[in-house]
């Protein structure tokens, strides 16, 4: 079996500081103690490589000049060509990410994937250009916001909000243009009241809901909840006694939109309309449903579901 080539992805926009994170990663003895490396670089921004400084010399740099550049042939010859152990990748912010994962040669392995954000214009591309930010935040495991003024609570309640719209198991840093490093420990509690005996979910936190109930079943599990939703009864995966109740949820954009649902068990799902809104209340048990999920998912017991008219905003949003 083919040994695995480790990769370390280093994405996020021009002068982001990809480059300079880079940079010290292969001066640090510990990260760098003589294996062959490969650096793609695949932007020119306006710093540039001091090799002299690394602590090693066996880093073979080579330019990724276009998307189409990034097939498994190409980057497998790169690494063959200098017969390198790990990869280093500086990726471009305008290129999608699944134009590297679905071309990395079968036996690389992303082993880190970490974003950089330029504090001072983050604002700007998040409102611009939320599906590449989006693209760049959905996997990564670390996010550092990088040139971030000190004591500016809103944009870093805003750079969480955005970050934790699409990935709530990412660490987040703060780095001030001192130097100094602080983490995200912002705990936003849900916007309804999880003690009540019937939880009410407002129309504008479905998604808010939907998501940190699949990141925390537990503490959902049991529970009592009244929302509104469509009902899918046309489906080949619904099992005698079930259906399912969802929205569409609009993670960055319009072509970014898709149905979330979830399970729901109920003794008559044939008498309902599909695609048809209705007010949900029912338990929410977790079982294993494969029609629907890998594992074990939520499973709304209905207890009441009644037809209604449409939320005033049909799409749910994050924020």
């Amino acid at each position: 079996m083919a040994k695995n080539i480790p990769v370390y992805l280093f994405t996020g926009f021009l002068e982001a500081g990809k480059t300079k994170f880079a940079q010290e990663t292969l001066q640090d003895p510990n990260f760098n103690n003589g294996e062959r490396i490969l650096l793609l670089l695949c932007e020119e921004g306006e710093e540039e490589y001091e090799p002299d400084t690394f602590a090693a010399p066996n880093i073979y740099i080579e330019t990724i000049g276009s998307e189409s550049e990034l097939t498994p042939a190409h980057l497998s010859q790169l690494l063959k060509k200098h017969r390198c152990e790990y990869v280093m990748v500086e990726y471009n912010g305008m290129w999608g990410l699944d134009s590297f994962y679905n071309n990395m040669p079968p036996e690389w392995a992303v082993a880190q994937e970490f974003l950089f954000i330029d504090s001072r214009t983050f604002e700007s591309y998040n409102n611009n250009m939320r599906q590449l930010m989006v693209d760049k935040m959905k996997s990564c495991e670390l996010a550092v916001f990088n040139r971030f003024p000190a004591g500016n609570e809103e944009l870093k309640m805003l750079a969480h909000l955005a970050v934790r719209a699409v990935n709530r198991r990412c660490d987040i840093a703060f780095e001030t243009p001192e130097g100094k490093i602080s983490y995200d420990d912002i705990e936003v509690p849900p916007p309804y009241d999880l003690d009540a005996p019937v939880v009410e979910v407002g129309d504008e936190d479905y998604a808010f809901f939907y998501q940190d109930m699949m990141d925390r079943l537990d503490l959902y599990e049991g529970k009592t909840f009244r929302f509104r939703a469509k009902a899918i009864t046309k489906t080949r995966q619904r099992r005698k006694g079930y259906f399912f109740v969802g929205r569409d949820v609009m993670t960055c954009c319009a072509n970014d939109i898709q149905l979330v649902p979830m399970a729901a068990e109920w003794r008559a799902p044939e008498e309902l309309k599909n695609l048809g809104w209705y007010l949900v209340t029912g338990r929410l048990d977790v079982r294993a449903m494969p029609e629907l999920y890998d594992g074990e998912g939520p499973v709304l017991h209905v207890q009441s579901i009644e037809p209604c008219e449409p939320p005033e905003q049909e799409l749910a949003t994050y924020y």
